[in-house]
């Protein structure tokens, strides 16, 4: 058997198993989808949202790219952001790292990477104003993983500059952006940050027209 005919194989028994325990699963997410949570998450294939959090189809709206990236010049990002706020009105929105990752660790060296070089100068901006806290840690895994945090702590930022979140801030009072770090040898999920609708930002940051 080929490896993506094991996939096919596997997702006919999950459906079969999933319309055995609950015969309504798939007529109740044909009708909607109504996730409370937006997730920003690495592409390693390691750290899948549902399965880390023990949630279902439907209940997190997901978007995952190398590092969890919030590039605000990013129109997929954006995309997925507005839609998430604005159509589905999402109550969070979660910045997941992990430790570990090798997009950050890339970041920390001279090596070129191709076209990957221009995703991770977005991180190796962040090392440059950080290095002193970084460097000063003994090994690299540790280097990499305060940088990991690091590197969470300025998405949730970049998040709260956004217009889209500042709107719905204004709005609504919602949603509420949380910055977290798996822990891939353990399985355990840190909280790292968070902010809310009355966060405090640098003025120069917020729109006064929404």
């Amino acid at each position: 058997m080929l490896p993506y005919e094991k996939l096919l194989l596997e997702n006919k028994a999950w459906a079969e198993e999933q319309k055995h325990t609950d015969p309504e699963f798939f007529s109740r997410l044909a009708a909607q989808q109504a996730p409370k949570f937006l997730w920003i998450g690495c592409s390693d294939s390691r750290v899948p949202a549902d399965k880390i959090t023990g949630t279902e189809p439907g209940e997190i709206f997901v978007h995952r790219n190398i590092a969890n990236l919030v590039v605000n010049t990013d129109i997929n990002f954006l995309s997925v952001l507005q839609y998430a706020v604005e159509v589905l009105k999402v109550e969070h929105v979660i910045v997941c790292g992990h430790y570990g990752c090798g997009g950050v660790k890339a970041a920390m060296n001279n090596h070129h990477y191709g076209i990957i070089n221009h995703w991770l100068k977005e991180i190796k901006d962040i090392y440059r104003f950080q290095r002193e806290v970084v460097d000063l840690l003994e090994t690299e895994e540790e280097r990499v993983d305060k940088l990991v945090e690091l590197n969470v702590i300025e998405q949730v930022f970049n998040l709260a500059k956004t217009s889209i979140i500042q709107h719905a801030w204004k709005q609504e009072q919602r949603p509420q952006i949380h910055g977290w770090v798996y822990g891939i040898n353990n399985g355990i999920i840190k909280p790292i940050c968070e902010m809310d609708y009355d966060s405090e930002i640098d003025p120069l940051y917020r729109y006064d027209n929404l």
